[in-house]
Formats: C-alpha cells, structure tokens, sequence
C-alpha cells in the first residue's frame, strides 16, 4: 500500500469521526478545531450520567476514566500524571504560575513582543501592583525572539522569570523553545511556556524544553472541548514547594487554624471544582491525537497551511503577514480593501470557517487568520482560495 493511499484511507476516517467536516470547511483550529466523534461522546455520556444519577455520583462512577485522562495528558507531554493539573484554560494555568512566584520591586521578568494579549497584561499588572520590570527580547531580522538577547537578559540579577508563548496567536511563527530552556537552565532562571497554539500541532517533550511550567488548553489544535485546559509543574517545580497565590483544599489540607499542607504533585494548582465531562472530554482528544500522531497530525496541518501560503502569494491584494524561520499551522494575511472581521462573517456565508486577528490580539495590524488542521483536504484549501479570489474581484 502507497503512502498516498494509507493517507487517503486515514484522512476518509478522520472525517467520518468529525461531523462538522460534512456541513463546512473549517480552517479556525487555531480558535477552536471541530471535536472528532469520540470526544463529543465522552462529554456527552458523562453530562447524560449526571442527568440521570447525579453529578458527584457520576464523578465517582467516572473516576478511574478522569485518572486515565491525567495519563494521556501526561503521555502528550512526556511527564508523569503527578506533573499535571486540571485547569478552566491556558490563561488560567499561566497565571497560575506566575502566582507562585513573591516579586518584589525590581525583580525581572524577562519575555518576548510577541507573547499573548492577556500575558503581556498579567505582565503590565505584575509592573504596577509589585514593581517587576518587565524585559522583552530583541527580534531576529526574519522574525522571532534573538536567543542571544535573552541570554543577556537573563544575566540581569534580579531575573526571577523567564515566560515565552511558544506559538503567537497572531502570525505563524514558531518560537525557539527548546534553545530558550537551555539558556533559562543554564542561569538557573525559571522557565514559563504558553503552549495553547502548540498543543496538538507540535511534538511536546517537557524535559527537552526543560521548563519549570506548561500550560495549553483543549480546544485548539488538541481539538478537546471549550472550558477546560491543563497545566505541566516540573518536578524541580514541585520540589521547590512551588504553589500558586489562590491554593484552595483541592490543593491542600488545612492544618490547624493558621496552617496548610500542600497536596504531593501538580494537584496543588487545581481548583476543587471543575467540570468532569470536560476533563473526560480533554483526555478522549489527548488520546485521539495520540492515535493520530502528533508527528504525522500537525505535519500535516502545517503541509496545508504551507500550500496555502504559496496560493494566497500568487493572489493580487493578498500580502502574507507571517514572519520567522519555522512557520507553523497558522496563516495570517492581508486583503487589500478588507476589513478581516467582515472578511471572516463573508467566508461564513459561504461554509469557510476563518478568524481574524486584531489589535486586541497583539496583532500590529489586523489580518485574516487561517489555520487548518489534519482533517482539511487539499480541495477545501483551493476552495478557500477560490472565495478569496471572488471576494478580491467584487466590490469592497
């Protein structure tokens, strides 16, 4: 059997597991992928459990299937289930983290231009409520952080942080995470990862990261469920005593009156209550991308989004907003004379799903966002192609 055929037998399957293939192209993964079948049966079957039984009796029903969810979160990132913890989204695992750490007035983080909005404002909040100054690193030419700058940032004596977003929401660019951890390693600073573009797309391997902190959500490129997000504490993390500002009893067990004992592993950044058919749902996604291969899955997705870039490059009135020497499974353009919300809701009427990427986004001009995954075809692709084409032809 040819490699062209065992694909086309397994893109045929990957479809058939994923409904919303049949009504649209989808091409917003970098928002939220479309759930194949068996994720939505996961949620679904847990949330009809508790209609019927009740939602503790349900979780305790369910409990050897949340433990086994902790296991292919682990597997995806090559750690122990005792390194992860169940969070409401990537926003809140980041902030999680950057609560352990007591800052004081001229401590150093040290970050990139590129990192996510609501980072960059935990950054800004950090400056004004304890005095951090925040360092950002020096672009390369082509785009993408310079190694070298943060290396020489890190050097500051006061560093306390080092926190990088692996992928932007808002270009294709792919961040130099593992070059990052060695110099964070090397000067003993901790290292935080935003993972939520990665997660999915993109091999994770923590140890070869060597970050003290991951985290991603599940609807993104993992293709999990909205509301739900998980959070990696290294060992080195945990050892340390690490723990996040707002530790409640999931997290520990009060000792005393004035008193605590942290819980033994990455517990401690949970919150006691969170939605079981959601964390059934995220660990039914982190096994289906196993299945897939996150290699041969986000390979790819990141085939297409290259097809892409070279089509909309012979368009005229498209200009190509990526910049970096790895580009991944995000495309971000420019249409001359088009407002990227208004393109976005046209492409919508036509079945194309897109997003756009705005100033609110960190972007530094608006652009149309594009991210397929594993699941488009070829075709879909020349079909966006096509409506962008009609739209450029047509009045503005």
């Amino acid at each position: 059997m040819t490699a062209h055929v065992l694909l086309a037998d397994r893109l045929t399957l990957w479809r058939a597991d994923t409904p919303g293939c049949a009504e649209r192209a989808h091409f917003n993964n970098a928002g939220a992928a479309l759930m194949p079948r068996p994720v939505a049966d996961a949620v679904l079957g847990h949330l009809a459990r508790e209609l019927r039984i009740g939602g503790y009796e349900a979780a305790e029903e369910a409990a050897d299937r949340v433990r086994q969810s902790y296991d292919w979160i682990a597997r995806l990132l090559g750690c122990a289930p005792r390194n992860v913890a169940v969070v409401e989204n990537a926003t809140v695992a980041f902030s999680q983290a950057l609560s352990v750490f007591d800052f004081a007035p001229g401590d150093v983080l040290v970050t990139t231009r590129h990192d996510y909005t609501s980072n960059q404002i935990m950054y800004a909040a950090l400056a004004r409520r304890r005095g951090v100054e925040v360092l950002r690193g020096e672009e390369l030419p082509e785009g993408g952080v310079d190694p070298d700058s943060l290396r020489r940032l890190v050097r500051h004596p006061r560093c306390r942080l080092v926190a990088v977003t692996w992928v932007p929401t808002n270009s294709g660019l792919v961040q130099e995470a593992e070059a990052i951890g060695e110099i964070c390693e090397a000067a003993g600073v901790p290292y935080l990862i935003d993972a939520c573009q990665a997660a999915g797309q993109l091999p994770i391997d923590v140890h070869k990261l060597r970050c003290d902190y991951l985290g991603a959500t599940a609807r993104k490129f993992l293709r999990g469920p909205r509301g739900i997000g998980f959070l990696y504490a290294s060992d080195r993390a945990l050892e340390r005593g690490d723990y996040p500002l707002g530790v409640d009893m999931r997290g520990a067990e009060r000792v005393g009156e004035d008193d605590f004992q942290l819980a033994a592993g990455a517990r401690r950044f949970e919150n006691w209550e969170f939605s079981y058919a959601l964390v059934l749902g995220m660990g039914e996604a982190a096994r289906y991308a196993l299945e897939v291969g996150i290699e041969a899955g986000g390979g790819r997705a990141i085939g297409l989004a290259q097809i892409l870039r070279e089509k909309l490059g012979d368009l005229p009135g498209v200009r190509l907003a990526d910049r970096g020497q790895r580009l991944c499974a995000i495309v971000t353009a420019e249409l001359a004379g088009f407002d990227p919300p208004s393109t976005v809701l046209r492409l919508r009427q036509m079945g194309i799903n897109t997003s756009a990427s705005t100033h609110e986004d960190g972007s530094p001009l608006p652009v149309l966002r594009i991210s397929p995954h594993y699941y488009n075809t070829e075709e879909e692709v020349d079909a966006l192609v096509s409506a962008l084409e009609t739209l450029l032809r047509g009045p503005k």
